[in-house]
């Protein structure tokens, strides 16, 4: 018999609405996990057990509150949140009571989640990274910057988790830590009390252990219920397998998973075509590094010009990069983002999901740096939905797998295709 604290939320979430299962006791499971994981993980920058508890026995004396109700949810440290500090990830903010929560907090409050603790941001969801450990080897990086809320779901201390990506803050960690990461569309998740880095990039989203757990968790923040309704209804998809330009980057253990996929998916798909993207893309990479410094320079305006001497050396050289950026260039930038976002809407007229890297590979070694986003940074720019799909492991047993695109405001054909490639590619 399965564990408590290893139910995933989709099964939790059914047995929890049959009253066959009490929130109280999904919680104690998850607290007992937390207390045996976290002294090597180091997933949270806040835990709150009694008032956790407290919200338990509250939900299990009263009637159903919504899709999330009982379900223990960590909430990155990015996102505000009234009763619980919330530091951005950075000692500037030590302490810091926000009077209001995040409005995607509220909403996963409103469905019934049960806030367990705020989970360990990189330093403003940049690169310099927290205390936070891979659940899989302590020697290794959870990835960033939402190390804390991919690494608490891969130790199973709990079932989901919120996270933001501003270049490759929930696939990247969700693929170093074996878990499944899903990026909403941007736009679809309403950023109101979320420390602002970018408003042409950023986009939310949150972890769970199946594309059904994100996909629960994606319909309450999107307030679309198609993405958790049509899992099972999806007919075959069109994929096509896209390497992109930064292949070279790609180690042995995902060129070998991909050269795996046309053999390994054609039975259960459409078609299964190798394509290229579109040469009008340009060098998106550049244009995301671009686009990012100029605004994360200007969002954090206040924390450059008073506090230089408290931010880390990698952030600091990024905003003083955007700031040499001015503003005729970043208007050309937008416009180049614009063109880009409607070049590739094309590539969906003949594939329903665009199957790519994650990562370069397994979680590098050490924690001094989060590893590299450069298979996420392109798909950020064009503001696409995304999952991580994990599907294996590479040489040194830590987790690979490859990413899921899908079109723009479509996030629930994403998920459906997402969840039947992933089921076929873990049988």
């Amino acid at each position: 018999m399965i564990a408590l604290h290893e139910l995933g939320a989709f099964e939790a979430a059914r047995l929890l609405a049959r009253r066959e299962l009490k929130t109280v006791d999904l919680v104690r499971a998850c607290l007992d996990r937390i207390a045996q994981r976290e002294p090597q993980v180091h997933a949270f920058a806040h835990l709150d057990a009694d008032a956790a508890l407290a919200q338990a026995r509250a939900l299990d004396a009263g009637p159903l509150r919504g899709a999330l109700h009982g379900l223990p949810v960590g909430v990155k440290d990015l996102f505000d949140s009234a009763d619980m500090p919330t530091t951005y990830g950075s000692a500037l903010y030590a302490g810091h009571r926000p009077a209001a929560d995040a409005a995607a907090l509220a909403l996963c409050r409103a469905a019934g989640a049960v806030v367990i603790g705020k989970t360990v941001s990189t330093e403003f969801a940049y690169f310099q990274p927290g205390p936070t450990r891979n659940p899989h080897h302590p020697g290794h990086s959870p990835g960033g910057s939402s190390s804390g809320s991919a690494a608490a779901v891969g130790a199973s201390m709990l079932p989901l988790a919120l996270g933001s990506q501003t270049a490759g803050s929930i696939i990247r960690p969700a693929s170093y830590c074996g878990v499944v990461g899903f990026k909403a569309s941007l736009g679809r998740v309403p950023r109101a009390g979320i420390k602002t880095l970018s408003e042409t990039l950023d986009a939310f989203g949150g972890f769970g252990r199946s594309v059904r757990d994100v996909a629960w968790l994606g319909a309450v923040l999107t307030g679309d219920e198609r993405l958790r309704e049509g899992l099972d209804e999806a007919p075959a998809p069109r994929i096509g397998i896209v390497r992109t330009p930064e292949w070279a980057q790609a180690d042995a253990d995902v060129r070998a998973l991909f050269d795996g996929l046309p053999g390994a998916l054609a039975r259960h798909a459409a078609s299964v075509t190798e394509i290229e993207l579109p040469v009008e893309l340009g060098d998106w990479i550049a244009l995301q590094k671009s686009v990012m410094a100029y605004e994360m320079a200007r969002s954090l305006a206040h924390e450059r010009a008073q506090h230089r001497d408290r931010l880390s050396a990698p952030l600091l050289a990024l905003l003083d990069e955007g700031m040499a950026i001015g503003g005729a260039r970043h208007a050309a930038d937008l416009a180049r983002t614009v063109l880009a976002r409607q070049t590739i809407d094309r590539l969906f007229d003949e594939h329903d999901v665009l199957l790519a890297p994650s990562a370069t590979g397994e979680a590098p070694q050490g924690i001094e740096a989060t590893g590299d986003p450069v298979f996420c940074r392109g798909w950020t720019l064009l503001g696409l939905p995304c999952v991580h799909l994990p599907v294996g492991r590479g040489r040194d047993g830590l987790p690979i797998g490859l990413q899921a695109v899908g079109r723009y405001a479509q996030d629930h054909r994403l998920l459906a295709a997402a969840n039947a490639i992933h089921e076929h590619l873990t049988r």
